[in-house]
C-alpha cells in the first residue's frame, strides 16, 4: 500500500500470458494495475491467426491440463465452453526411414522397459537398455544433463531417437545440455533414490497409475489457445486495469516510497512492480537496482524457431496418415523437427472449415541459425519436401504462413534451478519487486501462470507459491506431436 487508505498501484512490465496473469491476480487483491507492453499486441508467444479462412494458432497450440493453472484461468475469463481436448493423441515418430507409432510407457522418452521402445530402436539399442539393471549406480548430484545421464544408463540411441525429439519439441534445445532437475523433475527425483533408471521410471508410472488421474493430459481452446491472453486482457480491463501497448519500459528505479517506471514520455510511480519480460529485457531493466540478478539473467540463452502453417484442399490430402502428427529426431538429418496435423488434432479446426486441412511444421533448434536465415518461401518448400518424404503428401498448398519466433524459447541447461534461485534471492532484497515468466519455472502455459501467481503473492508477503515452485517445478510436457 502506498499510504493509509490509498490503493496500491502495481505496474506489470510485459503483457505475455505471465504478465497478464500477474495483472489479473493483482486486481483480485485489490490493487490498481497498469500493464506496460513494448510490442503492439498482448499475448507474447500465444498468437491466434488465420489461414485459408480457417482460425489457427501461430504460436503455442495446447496447454497442460494435468496442472490446474491454465485451464482454471481460461474458465475464470469466460472460455469454459471453448475448452477442447485433442481429437486424437495418437502420434508418430519419423525415424530410420519410416513413420513409426510413438511408443507408450515412457517418461519424456525414457522407458520403463526395453520392450516399450520396440519398433523405434534397433535390436542393439534395445539390448543396451536391458543392461541398465546390471550397471552400478550413476549419481545425479545437484543436477545433470538429461541426455548425458540417460545415455550412460540406457545408451545414446534412446536419447537420439526419442528423448531428443521429445525434449526438443518443448525447448528447441539439446538433450545433452538440458537440465534433468528443471526439465524432467520427476525423473531427477526418482533417479536420486534408484540405482536403476528403468526401475525409477516404473516407479513414476506406478505412482501415476495409483493417482488414477482422469481426463485429458492436454487441452486446447476452440479458435486457438491464442484466445486465452486476449480474454485475460479483456478481464483485466473490465476490472479496471490499464493495458498500454507500444510502451517499452526504458528505466526502472527505486524511489523513496516505491518504484519509478519510465516508458517513453510516461513516468509512473508504483508501489510494486512485476517484471514479466524475457531474460534479456529483464536484465536490462534490473541492471541499475539489482545488478547481480541482471548478470544472471543476461547469461540465459534462447533458441529461435519458425512455424510453417500450410492449408490444403481436403480432397488433396488422402495420403495423410491418421493421428496428430509426428516428431523427427535430429540424428535422422531432416530439416523439419516436427509436424502437427492440426485439422486432425483439433476437432474445432476441422469443424471451422471441413474442406480445408491445416498442417504445421517447425524448424530450428538451439544453435541452429542457418535454417532460420532462409526466406519464407524456402521454409515452405523444405517443409513440403519433408512432408512428402514422410507421408507421401505431394499436393500444392492453398496457402502458407511462416511465423518466426526469434529467441522464443529460454534454455534450461544444467544448473538452471540454481541460477533461478540466485536471481530471486537478489530480487527479494528489493521490496515490492518480483519477476516471472518462461525463463524461471517452466516454458509451458501453466508454468508461466504459476510463476506469475507466485510473484504476486511474494510481493504481498506470501511465499507459499514460490516454495512450492522451487520444490516441485512445473514440468513442461510435449503435446504428442508438433511443437
Amino acid at each position: 500500500m502506498s499510504g493509509s487508505g490509498t490503493t496500491e498501484h502495481a505496474v506489470v512490465i510485459g503483457a505475455g500470458i505471465a504478465g497478464l496473469a500477474a495483472a489479473h491476480r493483482l486486481l483480485r487483491r485489490g490493487a490498481r494495475v497498469t500493464v506496460l507492453e513494448a510490442s503492439g499486441r498482448v499475448g507474447g508467444k500465444l498468437l491466434p491467426g488465420e489461414i485459408a479462412g480457417t482460425r489457427v494458432d501461430l504460436g503455442a497450440e495446447s496447454m497442460l491440463a494435468r496442472r490446474p493453472e491454465a485451464v482454471a484461468l481460461a474458465r475464470e475469463v469466460g472460455l469454459d465452453e471453448n475448452l477442447r481436448p485433442p481429437a486424437t493423441a495418437t502420434a508418430s515418430i519419423w525415424t530410420r526411414g519410416a513413420l513409426r507409432p510413438m511408443p507408450k510407457g515412457h517418461v519424456m522418452g525414457v522407458p520403463g522397459t526395453a520392450a516399450a521402445l520396440a519398433g523405434v530402436l534397433s535390436d542393439e539399442g534395445l539390448a543396451r537398455i536391458e543392461r541398465d539393471a546390471e550397471l552400478p549406480r550413476t549419481e545425479v548430484g545437484d543436477d545433470v544433463a538429461v541426455g548425458a545421464y540417460v545415455a550412460e544408463r540406457l545408451g545414446r540411441e534412446v536419447v537420439d531417437r526419442l528423448v531428443e525429439p521429445l525434449l526438443g519439441g518443448v525447448y528447441a534445445g539439446d538433450a545433452y545440455r538440458i537440465s534433468m532437475r528443471s526439465a524432467v523433475p520427476q525423473l531427477y527425483q526418482a533417479a536420486r533414490t534408484h540405482a536403476s533408471l528403468t526401475e525409477a521410471v516404473r516407479e513414476i508410472q506406478a505412482k501415476a497409475a495409483a493417482q488414477q488421474q482422469t481426463g485429458p493430459v492436454f487441452m486446447g481452446i476452440a479458435g486457438g489457445v491464442g484466445r486465452l491472453p486476449l480474454a485475460v486482457a479483456d478481464s483485466v480491463r473490465a476490472r479496471g486495469g490499464d493495458i498500454v501497448t507500444d510502451a517499452p519500459v526504458t528505466e526502472l528505479r527505486r524511489a523513496t516510497d516505491g518504484w519509478r517506471v519510465v516508458a517513453g514520455d510516461r513516468v509512473l510511480h508504483a508501489d510494486s512492480v512485476v517484471v514479466a519480460v524475457p531474460a534479456p529485457a529483464a536484465a536490462h531493466l534490473l541492471r541499475a537496482e539489482a545488478p547481480e540478478a541482471a548478470a544472471e539473467l543476461a547469461a540465459v540463452e534462447y533458441a529461435s524457431m519458425a512455424l510453417i502453417t500450410l492449408a490444403y484442399r481436403r480432397a488433396d490430402t488422402a495420403a495423410l496418415p491418421a493421428g496428430s502428427g509426428f516428431l523427427v529426431p535430429p540424428v535422422d538429418g531432416r530439416t523439419i523437427k516436427a509436424s502437427t496435423f492440426a485439422s486432425q488434432k483439433w476437432g474445432w479446426i476441422a469443424d471451422d472449415n471441413p474442406d480445408v486441412v491445416v498442417l504445421r511444421t517447425s524448424v530450428g533448434r538451439h544453435g541452429e541459425t542457418a535454417v532460420l536465415e532462409r526466406e519464407d518461401a524456402e521454409l515452405v518448400d523444405v517443409s513440403r519436401h519433408d512432408l512428402r518424404e514422410a507421408t507421401g503428401l505431394d499436393a500444392r498448398p492453398l496457402d502458407s504462413r511462416v511465423t518466426r519466433w526469434t529467441d522464443g524459447l529460454p534454455q534450461y541447461p544444467v544448473g538452471h534451478h540454481a541460477r533461478v534461485a540466485r536471481v530471486r534471492e537478489h530480487v527479494a532484497k528489493l521490496p515490492g519487486l518480483a519477476v516471472c515468466g518462461a525463463q524461471y519455472d517452466g516454458v509451458g502455459i501453466p508454468a508461466c501462470i504459476a510463476s506469475a501467481y507466485a510473484a504476486v503473492d511474494q510481493i504481498h508477503g506470501d511465499d507459499r507459491g514460490m516454495r512450492e515452485l522451487t520444490a516441485d517445478p512445473v514440468q513442461s510436457l510435449h503435446g504428442g506431436a508438433g511443437e
